[in-house]
């Protein structure tokens, strides 16, 4: 029997110790059920050639060699991972739309005795309530944003914030991706299905009654784009606008962009990806900065000539009709100041 999901919520209340995704690694990687684990019935190549045949020669001698690489796969796991399963272990199987791959996986785990469920229509199903949850439906609670200039350390109070309980999406954080051109991160981004994805669990786990604080970004964060829904809700927020000199600001991105900087050429790398936007001389006098180790210097010429301008620019546009920023002002954006900092925001919020 497979279980039909009628919302993303469904997955939490299923009474299954494990949810086993049984369709290739490439096709695990772009995206699946939140909390899976891959066990392909099918390897990418083994995929590959079975679709050849199928489209190519003949469905039936698809079918046969489909089956033969099923069950030798379907050994491999049963003598590996599942080894140690015991006797009442309850797993759900999934595959690209509920067919033949997570069928046939299903049907030798119940031989065996386990008491196995497969999902109707399979990923496919799933992905459609993540597009129903984040691209049909409205955004589901009233969003404050937290906005300011680069360096303001906007994404270390969204998590302070969240330490106080106040409702928060960080939406750099799913995205892995601090969002500017300095801001990748180690494994790289999610696809867009996986922050789709990402975004639909978060959603699920708010509540309407209360507003949620995201951070003030552009319609895209690094390469992922924001569902229309949330952009929207984003574009028509009050908006509380952290405010700190320019020299606060630039020690703390020499602390937030350690990593960076401590990868030996990748600050330069990122540097000349400016070039189209600035003058030679200015980028070799940025060059010049990076290999004198001159980070503080640096970030300020940055902020100065690149990016307080572009933040001003993209606010104009983006802001809603009449849209005035509260500020909220610091001088110091150490951690004790931020821990205080984080404070006075939750405090306002609260009143919101």
């Amino acid at each position: 029997m497979a279980i039909t999901l009628t919302s993303l919520g469904d997955l939490a209340g299923l009474p299954f110790d494990d949810i086993i995704d049984v369709r290739s690694p490439a096709e695990w990687a772009e995206d699946h059920i939140p909390g899976s684990v891959n066990l392909p019935v099918l390897d990418n190549e083994e995929r590959a050639r079975v679709g050849t045949i199928y489209v190519q020669d003949s469905p039936f001698k698809a079918r046969k060699l489909g089956a033969a690489l099923v069950a030798r796969n379907a050994a491999k796991h049963l003598e590996g991972p599942l080894a140690e399963k015991p006797g009442g272990w309850r797993p759900l199987v999934y595959c690209w739309r509920g067919g033949q791959r997570s069928g046939s996986f299903a049907t030798i785990l119940g031989q065996i005795g386990w008491r196995v469920e497969t999902i109707a229509g399979g990923y496919k199903a799933y992905r459609g309530l993540v597009v129903q949850a984040v691209y049909q439906a409205d955004f589901p609670a009233r969003v404050v944003l937290l906005d300011g200039n680069t360096g303001s350390a906007k994404t270390e109070v969204l998590a302070l914030l969240a330490a106080r309980g106040v409702q928060v999406i960080d939406l750099e954080g799913l995205a892995n991706h601090r969002g500017s051109l300095f801001g990748q991160r180690a494994g790289g981004q999610p696809s867009q299905k996986a922050f789709d994805g990402r975004l639909a669990a978060a959603y699920q786990a708010l509540d309407p009654a209360r507003p949620v604080v995201i951070e003030a970004e552009s319609s895209k964060v690094g390469d992922l784009a924001l569902p229309p829904p949330l952009w929207k809700a984003m574009r028509a927020a009050p908006r509380l606008h952290l405010a700190a000199p320019r020299a606060a600001r630039a020690a703390y991105l020499t602390r937030a962009y350690a990593d960076l900087i401590e990868t030996p050429g990748l600050l330069a790398r990122t540097v000349n990806l400016l070039r189209p936007q600035h003058a030679a001389e200015r980028i070799e006098g940025w060059l010049a900065l990076a290999a004198a180790g001159a980070y503080a210097t640096l970030a300020e010429e940055l902020m100065e000539h690149h990016y307080d301008p572009r933040y001003a620019k993209q606010r104009q546009r983006t802001a809603a009709a009449g849209d005035a920023a509260e500020e909220i002002a610091t001088e110091d954006l150490s951690p004790a100041a931020l821990e205080r900092l984080a404070d006075r925001i939750a405090a306002r919020i609260a009143t919101l």
